[in-house]
């Protein structure tokens, strides 16, 4: 890419304009940047091994010395997931309400690379100078708490980072959605808004919590018999209390399964939140209190293998269990891409005699959007009257729409940027003036590795086309010692007879190719092996239509 002018003023999205998740946005200007937002995406079945992703902070990595900091503008995992995996490669000050900093410090303390980090907790309303940017940290109202809008003050102008952000009336956690500051800064002028597109492509208003909180008691009471579970966002601590506060008003009481649900009320409570919830069952417990009396939280909203509500609709649970006439409650919405998963949890529960209930089975409230819809967004442009707008947080055809709606809003100026796209914001308007190279990194076990890695492109084709190994043993002159060993994966069960058929094909074709070679190509180690691999290949592609992953080894003994 071209360098970047000093006088001018840039932003850079190195994730989440495509797709949801993996959000690390970038600002530029007078030599300096600052980072907003780190989070991860989840990886699907075109990724087997990986369940993380990253976004790739190269661009910021190669420029560290001038990375002045990185805020966080609330503590769901596509917004501050990625800190701890790639805080070690930036080194920079982090900056974030007190409970943002609760739960990143959980992430820290695993992460031993992460020691030395500065977390510099700033108060909602307050304002923080970073490098050559004064932010100041606006609370909105969202699905967890100490939720904050930017307003990034420099030399150059004024722009206005949404995050993510709703104008719920009556929000079960932390104040409503002040138009003040975003009025204020309307009035003094907004070069541009980079604001959250989840929900472009709704019409209306996201709704209100409160609803949700209504809505949960009638069908709590609308359950006769029977354990409820309700599956939630595990971030999402309006829901959590507002879960709480119906099954108390219906007389029951309140159990919690999931590690990160656990860590999340953790930090509500360590922050004073949720201090008008009684405290929660032991899971230990869950057997001393009568079925019908018990409302269970649990996480796997999205059909996660390893959530606790996918275990539980398998059966996988040593503790605890659901039963037939249990009910289990979605109050949530499917990210898109998770159905199919989501529907494999729906058909086990139901196979088990346990009801369901989403959004959509019942005329109740269960869920509301943190995100804002149409309507909330045209407020919000009439508010800051930008000269651009610029989508970010969301997949392609939600970006347009966000932007069609500036657009029919008056708005001058609209930007719909690919992740690495180069916007220079200016009082005339923004436009893409370059790209800069980024993707996204893949979390395994014990690495952290690029996602387009060979190693995982080679486990995709195993998926789908299995492997054949063989190994030849033979003399410094060619002489075979012993026979052929081979072994396959995914193309044969060895146990039946077509199997053991299978294996004698290959092995007679192994020694058909071995015959073939005259005394000097026998000693060519190279030529043996991908002679008798073409041959194994297309021998399985002829006997089955398969072609698989084939290695040989020769062994000079």
């Amino acid at each position: 890419m071209t360098d970047l002018q000093k006088d001018e003023l840039y932003f850079i999205p190195l994730g989440g304009s495509e797709q949801f998740g993996v959000n690390l946005n970038v600002y530029a200007y007078g030599g300096q940047f600052m980072a907003v937002d780190c989070g991860i995406g989840f990886a699907d079945e075109r990724m087997p091994g990986i369940d993380i992703l990253l976004p790739d902070p190269e661009f910021l990595v190669e420029r560290k010395k001038h990375l002045a900091g990185m805020i966080i503008t609330h503590a769901h995992e596509d917004h501050v997931g990625a800190v701890a995996h790639l805080w070690p490669r930036l080194r920079c000050p982090v900056y974030c309400t007190k409970f943002t900093a609760a739960v990143l410090q959980d992430k820290i303390n695993e992460n031993p690379n992460c020691k030395g980090m500065k977390i510099k907790i700033i108060g909602q309303n307050k304002t923080v100078s970073i490098g050559s940017f004064k932010t100041h940290f606006i609370p909105v109202s969202h699905s967890i708490p100490e939720t904050s809008s930017l307003i990034i003050e420099t030399k150059l102008g004024r722009i206005v980072h949404t995050g993510d952000w709703n104008l719920d009336p009556a929000p079960a956690l932390g104040p409503i959605t002040d138009p003040a500051p975003f009025q204020k800064a309307g009035e003094k002028g907004v070069l541009a808004y980079i604001g959250d597109s989840t929900n472009a492509e709704v019409d209306g208003v996201s709704g209100s919590e409160s609803d949700v909180a209504t809505g949960l008691e009638k069908v709590f009471q609308d359950t006769s018999g029977g354990l409820i579970a309700v599956t939630i966002f595990a971030s999402n601590i309006g829901r959590i209390r507002s879960i709480a506060l119906a099954a108390k008003a219906c007389g029951r009481s309140v159990g919690v399964m999931g590690r990160s649900l656990h860590r999340m009320i953790g930090a509500a409570r360590h922050c004073g939140y949720l201090s008008d919830v009684p405290e929660f069952v032991a899971e230990e417990d869950f057997d001393l209190i009568p079925r019908d009396n018990l409302v269970i939280i649990v996480t796997g909203s999205q059909g996660e293998a390893r959530a606790q509500l996918s275990r539980l609709s398998r059966g996988d649970n040593p503790r605890f269990e659901l039963k037939r006439g249990d009910t289990v409650i979605f109050s949530s919405r499917a990210i898109p891409g998770n159905e199919k998963e989501i529907i494999q949890v729906k058909n086990n529960l139901a196979a088990a005699g346990v009801k369901t209930i989403s959004p959509r089975d019942t005329n109740h409230c269960i869920h509301v959007s943190g995100h804002p819809a149409r309507d909330e967004i045209t407020q919000m442009l009439q508010w800051l009257k930008p000269v651009s707008a610029i989508a970010v947080h969301g997949e392609r055809t939600m970006l347009e729409a966000h932007m069609e709606l500036a657009r029919s809003c008056q708005v001058k100026s609209t930007i719909v940027p690919n992740n690495g796209s180069v916007v220079r914001i200016g009082k005339g308007g923004a436009e893409i003036v370059d790209h800069v190279e980024t993707g996204l990194l893949a979390v395994e076990p014990g690495r952290i590795i690029e996602a387009s890695h060979s190693a995982i492109s080679e486990r995709r084709k195993l998926q789908f086309s299995g492997s054949v190994h063989v190994t030849i043993v033979m003399d410094k002159g060619g002489e075979i010692l012993e026979e052929p060993q081979i072994s396959t994966v995914g193309l044969i069960d060895t146990d039946e007879p077509d199997g053991r058929r299978f294996e004698k094909a290959l092995l007679a074709e192994i020694e058909d190719i071995l015959d073939d070679f005259t005394a000097d190509e026998i000693t060519d180690e190279e030529l043996v092996s991908e002679e008798i691999r073409i041959g194994v290949r297309r021998l399985v592609n002829n006997l089955i239509r398969m072609k698989p992953k084939t290695t040989v080894h020769v062994v000079h003994v």
